[in-house]
């Protein structure tokens, strides 16, 4: 029996994550096990706690959440106190409620679970759900989707290297769907601002607010494609090295031009 071990970012009680648990119980004859964190952990990127206790509080037979943990310690946590002989066969992060396309990778929490599986040697898919202003989210597409990525990887084999994952970004449901692409990571262009008030006693505060997909112009991104409809499946790898600026960094260190 085929293991699957799932966390995501928005909390353990986030609709996204239920509605991901019921359609794998449904489709797949797998043991599935839950690790999300109490509370929405957006945008905490691949953060780890060091500085204090993670407790694990039990909901119900094999779903736990992780008292104010990251997702990545819930994975971390997870894999090393959860599987003592066999470690799961796929590590799932989402469904998350928003888009984590382009630079917003790096921000994101949902990625970062899926990241720390793969360092750990488990393959992981990351999942999000984009969606428009003032719309009811609708995670029909995103599951089957999800269902047919899943059977795939179990039929055929994960298709990456180690320390690589695929980041799955579904489209608006305000948008017709036109299928599913393999693409690139786009570029954003942030326009993030913080927003100040003043409480009760006084006391200035801020709220950053996050900022809309804008983007630059370039064909077949992540971002391009899931505005236009597309599903679209990006492989990620860790490896953050610019290689082809390796000679050029050595010539700029040596003062050559």
């Amino acid at each position: 029996m085929k293991r699957i071990l799932i966390t995501n970012d928005d909390g353990y009680e986030s609709e996204g994550l239920k509605k991901l648990i019921k359609m794998l119980k449904k489709e797949f004859k797998a043991k599935i096990t839950v690790v999300a964190p109490s509370c929405e952990k957006s945008a905490c990127a691949h953060s780890i706690t060091l500085t204090k206790p993670l407790r694990f509080v039990k909901i119900k037979k094999r779903f736990y959440k992780l008292d104010d943990g990251t997702p990545a310690d819930c994975i971390y946590l997870a894999l090393h106190t959860l599987y003592k002989k066999r470690l799961p066969d796929l590590v799932i992060s989402g469904i998350n409620k928003g888009a984590n396309v382009g630079e917003d990778i790096t921000y994101s929490g949902t990625c970062a679970g899926a990241m720390e599986a793969v360092l750990q040697g488990i393959p992981a898919i990351a999942l999000s759900q984009f969606y428009k202003k003032n719309e009811k989210l609708d995670y029909k597409n995103a599951l089957k989707i999800t269902k047919k990525l899943i059977k795939t990887i179990f039929d055929k084999g994960f298709p990456l290297d180690k320390k690589e994952f695929l980041n799955v970004n579904f489209p608006s449901s305000k948008t017709e769907f036109k299928g599913i692409k393999i693409c690139k990571a786009g570029k954003r262009v942030y326009t993030y601002k913080a927003h100040s008030n003043t409480n009760p006693r006084g006391i200035k505060y801020f709220w950053l607010a996050s900022a809309n997909l804008k983007h630059e112009k370039e064909k077949n991104s992540d971002i391009v494609l899931l505005k236009q409809g597309y599903a679209t499946i990006t492989p990620i790898m860790l490896d953050l090295t610019a290689y082809k600026k390796l000679k050029n960094t050595k010539k700029w260190l040596k003062g050559k031009k």
